[in-house]
């Protein structure tokens, strides 16, 4: 099989700042694999430049503070011909997110890691512990609280989650609401997704964020959830997802994507499936699938916005291509 690269970033917002940069991770993640890497090294250096580079605020240092005013960091990824898969949620004080995340595949025979835990275990790996906070990160925070704390991801609690920054106890008179996040957008979410094939025809998977901003402490993201975050599937292809993390766990968009691909369904149409099921329960949600079967077919589905970016190379490509769909026609149109 010759060598291909197909990659997104699952931006959701803020598009035309973006683009060049989906294009640059791209690139970064092709010439990996051109020196004749793996996919697996493809996924890390894709996913670490944009680390590095701090996409968007949205993913990396120095962005994201949850309600403690703490960047924490979520990374999966994901081998195709073991199905081995090594991730880390609320990772403090190591910026290296995906490289641990690929650290506990390697070197644990666990799947995730989360949390104090996970930052003990990538120390014991080499990796060196900094602070991830930044000016700005500390500008938002104190942003935020000086604004009483909104919008944030509290509900039925004492004092109003809408008026107060707590501390919050339990209310005595809940009340049931569509458990959706309205205030996801570009400014406070992102995710970098990528899905690679290499020259001997092996396929994975990763992603990389610093999760939903303001979030409450402790929160882990559907980024480094095998299934949710990103999936593939060795001879079927792979899909990557983003946008309301607590929502799009609960379906696992990116295996319901990959399993209708291994159906027979066309990348497009399985991601306007795995997508369409959220919809029916949750209308107002945002998010879009991306989709890529093992022929470098693919193809995108996004709802709750109104344009999707992503990138790719495949062999004889000089640079990375672009593709923006329209989220209001890509539910219906192949």
């Amino acid at each position: 099989m010759n060598s291909e690269f197909i990659g997104s970033t699952l931006q959701l917002y803020c598009i035309r700042i973006y683009k060049p940069v989906v294009q640059v991770l791209v690139l970064s993640g092709w010439l990996a694999m051109n020196k004749h890497n793996s996919a697996l090294d493809g996924i890390e250096v894709g996913c670490t430049q944009c680390e590095i580079d701090q996409c968007n605020g949205t993913v990396g240092y120095g962005g994201s503070p949850d309600e403690s005013g703490e960047t924490t960091l979520d990374a999966m990824i994901m081998d195709g011909p073991t199905h081995d898969v090594g991730a880390v949620g609320d990772l403090r004080r190591v910026k290296q997110a995906i490289a641990v995340a690929r650290a506990v595949m390697k070197y644990t025979k666990h799947t995730m890691l989360v949390g104090d835990a996970a930052t003990a275990f990538a120390l014991e790996m080499g990796f060196q512990q900094t602070s991830l906070t930044t000016n700005t990160s500390k500008s938002l925070d104190k942003i935020w609280k000086m604004g009483n704390c909104q919008p944030n991801y509290r509900q039925n609690v004492v004092p109003s989650a809408g008026k107060s920054c707590g501390p919050y106890t339990p209310s005595k008179h809940e009340h049931y609401s569509a458990r959706y996040n309205g205030q996801i957008s570009a400014d406070n979410h992102d995710t970098i997704g990528m899905i690679a094939i290499d020259s001997q025809g092996r396929i994975a998977g990763g992603t990389s964020t610093n999760g939903a901003t303001h979030k409450v402490p402790g929160r882990v993201g559907d980024s480094p959830i095998a299934g949710a975050g990103a999936y593939v599937e060795q001879d079927v292809g792979g899909a990557a997802a983003t946008g309301d993390g607590d929502v799009m766990m609960r379906f696992l968009p990116s295996y319901h994507a990959v399993a209708l691909m291994g159906a027979g369904m066309s990348p497009s149409k399985a991601a306007q499936t795995s997508l369409a099921k959220i919809i029916k329960m949750y209308p107002d949600f945002s998010g879009a699938v991306i989709a890529v079967n093992m022929n470098a077919s693919h193809g995108a589905a996004c709802h709750g916005i109104s344009e999707f970016p992503y990138s790719f190379m495949t062999t004889g490509d000089k640079q990375a291509q672009l593709v923006t769909i329209n989220c209001i026609n890509s539910m219906g149109n192949e």
